[in-house]
């Protein structure tokens, strides 16, 4: 009869858990320290930058929101979920390349020379025009032709 484990997969196994075992010990003193980190800072808020946040993003989604729920000790799952949430929006939002629509504005000159228009309200369509070719702008009527 051939036995259930070879010798290497044995060894493997082993080797493993062992591994396993390591990291959870790591994981039990990082939360340990979180522990005693928080409790020396007391109710004091926590003011995190936009990199920090990103980082926690980031390795927050990997955990998933139950795994969260027993670690997160800084913010809330939530928090953490909706700030990836925003990242992700952040990185697909094109809104900035998007080109302007509707009419271009009107230059700063033609802004001035209507307000000169408004300010002579008795002026009549020939007395405007003629004040702009005063100022060197020759303004045609589309059905006339021009004089």
């Amino acid at each position: 009869m051939k036995p259930l484990l070879q010798p290497w997969q044995l060894l493997l196994l082993i080797l493993a858990g062992w591994i396993n075992h390591r990291e959870q010990d790591v994981i039990e003193y990082l939360r340990a320290e979180n522990c005693v980190l928080r409790k020396k800072l007391g109710k004091k808020r926590i003011l995190l930058d936009d990199n920090q946040r990103r980082c926690l993003a980031v390795k927050g989604k990997i955990l998933g929101r139950r795994m969260l729920e027993q670690v997160a000790t800084i913010v809330t799952p939530d928090t953490i979920l909706r700030w990836h949430r925003e990242l992700v929006a952040a990185k697909w939002d094109y809104s900035r390349r998007r080109k302007k629509i509707g009419r271009p504005p009107a230059s700063a000159e033609i802004v001035a020379l209507v307000l000169m228009a408004r300010e002579n309200p008795t002026w009549g369509y020939d007395r405007i025009q003629g004040a702009l070719a005063n100022f060197g702008h020759l303004v045609r009527t589309p059905g006339l032709a021009a004089s």
